[in-house]
């Protein structure tokens, strides 16, 4: 079945090639293609293009085939050409002609794109939720070991005195400015498109305001023409968000991978976390985390696909854009498993204590030492020279303690301010206000 097909028949090779993995990626926007059309019919019949008789079918029939879809009865049946075909035919089964009506005053352009919105905003909250649970065991951890200290490293070289708390904390704060990418691209996926039809409006006075509010967004996208430009964009923006959070999570992986090792030897975790070699009895490799480095990496990769696919379309509907999905829909399952199994992980981390009395680290308080010269009146350069001089001549001594007090240190983590800037912009989001509607439109 196609709803575009009038009394030819397409060319199987075609129809193959054009459909690609649609049916299979758009069981992902099953949910999003009845709210939708419960939200599209209650419209058509405020405006007089459905009766009551009929959209009381028509919303009784659509809500089955929601509940169908949260239980896992959906399919896309092979013919069928993408899900909302499959919504329509499912529906017209069930309730008759009446079905049939659902179409009326839009297309398949904006069908699709309120579809991919709704189903953004969901995946978006998942990416959210499980975010700040990773957010809020670093701080956990931050407070927990704060008082150990490990070295701190430039160019991978030495350098100056660092502990775990600054450590899970950079990392913490990190996922904070993270979200306030993703809020940005949440602002762009929830602003409605319903209406813009095949990209040029509708001559059917529509209520879109109307369809906004049902469906729990902000606002809409105003210019039909842009409503269909944006696709592409919404994309590609939140695909920049999701890069953002793979970045910091890839960093992360890539610490643990340096730290696990055991010319470093500051941290480790249960056997049973980590793999082992076919061949060398002693090994336990970090495996879990160089795979969230390598999809970390791939997700970062992913607006500069989706730039490469859409960056030279002129305006109006291309079926390139279809291919978007290949892209995105994976790295939202990925980039979850990554916050998840990173959240795990974390959970089982145990610490090296006393990492700093290794003789080795001596040097790392060189600037604390120059310091403290300054302190007692020196000049700084003539403390630099006087540590420098002491350094080379291996008379150097360390100072006894570490003193480091100034927001954002050693001695003043500022967690509770990153804390409150986190959930300030998790706030923001107003997952609620979604929730609602969402559910007085099923209920």
């Amino acid at each position: 079945m196609k709803l575009w097909q009038k009394d030819k028949e397409v060319s199987g090779s075609v129809e193959k090639f054009t459909v690609g993995k649609d049916r299979e990626l758009d069981q992902f926007l099953a949910e999003a293609d009845v709210l939708g059309s419960l939200a599209h019919t209650r419209m058509l019949e405020s405006i007089g293009l459905l009766n009551k008789e009929d959209l009381d079918a028509v919303q009784k029939g659509l809500k089955i085939i929601y509940q169908d879809i949260q239980d896992g009865k959906f399919t896309i049946e092979e013919g069928v050409e993408d899900v909302h075909s499959q919504v329509e035919l499912q529906l017209t089964k069930h309730i008759g002609d009446a079905g049939k009506k659902i179409h009326s005053g839009r297309s398949r352009n904006d069908q699709v794109l309120v579809d991919l919105k709704l189903y953004f905003r969901s995946e978006i909250r998942n990416m959210v939720d499980n975010t700040t649970l990773l957010f809020n065991l670093l701080i956990e951890l931050s407070e927990t070991h704060k008082e150990k200290l490990l070295p701190g490293y430039t160019h991978l070289q030495i350098a100056m005195p660092s502990s775990f708390g600054l450590w899970f904390g950079a990392y913490a704060e990190s996922l904070a400015d993270d979200m306030e990418l993703m809020l940005a691209a949440w602002k762009i996926c929830n602003k409605n498109p319903l209406g813009s039809a095949a990209g040029y409006g509708s001559s059917f006075p529509l209520n879109r305001t109307m369809t906004t509010k049902l469906l729990g967004f902000d606002s809409m996208n105003y210019n039909v023409v842009y409503a269909q430009m944006g696709r592409g964009k919404t994309e590609r923006i939140l695909a920049q968000a999701m890069s953002s959070v793979a970045a910091t999570l890839a960093k992360l992986a890539m610490d643990v991978c340096l730290f696990i090792n055991q010319n470093f030897g500051f941290i480790k975790f249960p056997d049973e976390l980590t793999t082992g070699s076919s061949i060398m009895p002693h090994k336990k490799n970090p495996d879990v985390f160089e795979l969230i480095r390598s999809r970390c990496n791939k997700i970062q990769a992913m607006p500069n696909e989706i730039a490469m696919m859409t960056t030279n379309l002129p305006s109006g509907y291309h079926r390139d854009l279809q291919l978007l999905k290949e892209s995105l829909f994976p790295a939202f399952i990925s980039l979850n498993e990554c916050l998840e199994m990173t959240a795990f992980m974390l959970k089982h981390i145990t610490i090296k204590a006393d990492i700093l009395e290794d003789p080795k680290y001596a040097y790392l308080f060189s600037v604390d030492a120059v310091n403290e010269e300054v302190l007692n009146g020196m000049p700084f350069r003539e403390a630099y020279k006087k540590v420098g001089l002491a350094i080379e001549s291996g008379n150097f001594k360390a100072p006894a303690s570490v003193k480091h007090v100034h927001e954002g240190s050693i001695g003043n983590l500022c967690n509770q301010e990153i804390t409150d800037s986190f959930h300030a912009v998790v706030a923001n989001f107003n997952f609620t206000k979604v929730e609602a509607a969402i559910k007085a439109l099923v209920s």
